[in-house]
C-alpha cells in the first residue's frame, strides 16, 4: 500500500474514530467505558504499521480535545496502545498480539503514563495505579471489537491478500 493511501486511511479513520468515540459507550457498572479508539487502534496496527497507527491516535486524540469530548489522558495511552499493538503484530503476523499489544500499551503503560500528567501537569492527586482499571476496560473492548472484525475480514478473504496473517 502506498503511502498517500496510508495517509488518506489514518485520515478517514481518525475522522470516524472522532466523531464516534463518544457516542458508542458501554456502561460498566457506574463507569461509561469509550471503545471505539481502541477498537481503530488494532485495526489501524494491522493494515498501516506503527507510526500510521501512532499518527492516527494522536489525530483523533487532538481533535476529540479540541471538540472537548476527549481529555489530555487520551494521549498517552492512545498512541502506546497503537504503537504497540502494530509493533508486535509486524512481528508475529498473528491478531492476537496486535489486540494484545492494544491492552497492555494503553491499559497498563499508558495508564502508567497518564499519572506523571495528573500529577505535574494538572495538579490533580493521583494514585500510581490508578488510571489503570479504566483503560484496561475500555482497552480490552476494543481490541476483542478490532481482533474479532479483522479475523473475520481475514477468514472472508475481504483483504485479497493484503495481509500475511495467522488467526490466533
Amino acid at each position: 500500500m502506498n503511502q498517500t493511501r496510508k495517509l488518506t486511511y489514518t485520515a478517514i479513520l481518525a475522522a470516524i474514530t472522532t466523531a464516534s468515540s463518544s457516542a458508542v459507550y458501554i456502561p460498566v457498572g457506574f463507569a461509561k467505558i469509550f471503545p471505539i479508539q481502541h477498537f481503530v487502534n488494532v485495526l489501524s496496527a494491522v493494515l498501516l504499521g506503527p507510526w500510521y497507527a501512532v499518527m492516527g491516535a494522536f489525530l483523533t486524540s487532538t481533535m476529540r480535545n479540541l471538540l472537548g469530548t476527549g481529555s489530555i489522558f487520551a494521549y498517552p495511552g492512545s498512541m502506546l496502545g497503537a504503537f504497540l499493538a502494530a509493533v508486535l503484530y509486524q512481528k508475529t503476523k498473528k491478531l492476537g498480539y496486535a489486540a494484545v499489544g492494544e491492552v497492555v500499551g494503553t491499559g497498563i503503560l499508558g495508564a502508567l503514563a497518564a499519572y506523571p500528567i495528573a500529577t505535574l501537569l494538572l495538579g490533580q492527586k493521583a494514585t500510581l495505579f490508578g488510571f489503570i482499571p479504566a483503560f484496561m476496560m475500555s482497552s480490552f473492548a476494543g481490541a476483542i471489537l478490532g481482533f474479532f472484525l479483522l479475523k473475520v475480514m481475514v477468514q472472508n478473504k475481504a483483504f485479497s491478500g493484503m495481509l500475511h496473517t495467522k488467526i490466533k
